[in-house]
């Protein structure tokens, strides 16, 4: 409408003035509207496909949606183990810090495990004490059969020269004896050393390995406790939290709520926004753009397109047991773009999933500094750039509207 009067302004108008002013005629007798169409057919019918063109190359290279969002991102509060709720430490819209509880399960089984492994720990320490106390009397053993040993000796080394002075005082047999008792002794040493070494070892490898195997299954029991302690991931607000004592939360089927990050979850605040996919072919990084929000009327907020999304997000398709039907993808689908604030600060007026009108803006101040462009590009470039203007207007005429739009006429609140 605002470019079919800027047209008519430069035919219909100027025709008007002169006809009445000038040559004196007469509105509804010489002036008429068959007299005005006579006249002025080429002009009009010139004015409306100049409108169309100015149109099409407005909305083309200066895209404009209605389908833009302040996005954030919400984590969903979900335990690791499905349970009954037992005690809840937090309301609905209460803000909480990282690692705050939110709400306990039912904990008896746990507790239960909890106790029996820090007992086999303690098992494992008693068996280490009874080790120990082993050890001392292995080394007792070996001192008494060394003490053995060297009195069975010396009574053999004693008969052994008597028998070699005088043959007639020891006998052969008795010597033959104490050598066998000997030996005896000296295989009761070694057993008693081989005994002490096996007490060592069960007491430098088997114990500590049982205590290590006994506290890892401490840790996991105490990890399985610690699961029925659902915390806040980070800082935020809990919404739609409607737990009660007695419910039943499931991972993968109902969660408890919603926890909006303070920072939306997102590296800065950005708009998303959805443009034509005729548009798709002018869209990129770095231009320039402007979007109002429902939340804050009446402010027109610079922007900069930041990504273009490489593909249609309703084109995606996954296998399942049927046949893809093309006639599934009846939504033409849109080219998503993302948009930053073009100086800090710029949304921190606007409500996370606040709805925006945006546009953007083709920019070729490149191009046109290029020494090698020729008249005729130069002229088009120009125009292309200028008549961005007309869709700015537009946008100050949208957020001017906006609240009058939202709350007369739609009778929306």
């Amino acid at each position: 409408m605002l470019e079919l009067i800027v047209c008519s302004l430069l035919t219909i108008l100027p025709d008007y003035l002169f006809r009445r002013y000038v040559q004196g005629k007469r509105p509804r007798r010489e002036i008429t509207l068959f007299s005005v169409w006579f006249e002025l057919r080429w002009g009009i019918v010139s004015c409306l496909l100049l409108t169309v063109g100015l149109i099409t190359m407005i909305f083309y290279f200066h895209p404009a949606t209605t389908y833009v969002s302040a996005i954030f991102r919400s984590v969903p509060i979900l335990p690791q183990t499905s349970g009954r709720v037992s005690e809840i430490y937090v309301r609905g819209s209460e803000h909480v810090e990282a690692g705050r509880p939110l709400f306990r399960l039912e904990d008896m089984t746990q507790r239960t495990a909890v106790e029996t492994a820090r007992r086999a720990v303690a098992e494992v320490d008693a068996a280490a004490a009874l080790a120990r106390a082993d050890l001392a009397a292995s080394q007792a053993r070996i001192l008494e059969s060394l003490g053995h040993l060297e009195q069975a000796e010396d009574e053999f080394r004693t008969k052994f020269e008597l028998n070699r002075r005088a043959p007639d005082v020891v006998a052969r047999r008795e010597i033959e004896r104490l050598d066998v008792h000997v030996r005896t002794r000296q295989a009761g040493v070694e057993a008693a050393r081989a005994a002490r070494q096996a007490v060592e070892a069960r007491l430098a490898e088997q114990l500590p390995a049982q205590r290590a195997s006994a506290e890892a299954a401490l840790d996991q029991a105490q990890v399985e406790l610690d699961k029925t302690y659902i915390r806040a991931g980070v800082a935020g607000r809990v919404e739609q939290f409607l737990l009660q004592v007695g419910d039943l939360v499931n991972p993968l089927m109902r969660p408890a709520g919603v926890l909006v990050p303070e920072d939306r979850g997102l590296r800065r605040p950005v708009l998303a926004a959805g443009f034509g996919q005729i548009e798709a072919q002018v869209m990129r990084p770095g231009m320039p753009a402007e979007a109002t929000c429902a939340s804050q009327p009446w402010t027109v907020i610079p922007m900069v397109v930041v990504n273009v999304q490489g593909f249609i997000a309703t084109g995606q398709i996954r296998s399942s047991d049927q046949l893809l039907d093309i006639q599934q993808f009846r939504q033409p689908g849109t080219v998503l773009a993302v948009l930053e604030p073009l100086y800090p600060g710029g949304l921190d007026r606007v409500l996370p999933g606040s709805s925006c009108i945006a546009n953007a803006y083709t920019n070729n101040h490149e191009q046109l500094s290029d020494p090698g462009i020729g008249a005729g590009r130069w002229i088009t470039l120009h125009a292309i750039d200028a008549v961005g203007l007309v869709h700015a207007i537009l946008l100050r005429i949208q957020s001017l509207l906006l609240p009058f739009k939202t709350l007369v006429f739609s009778g929306g609140h």
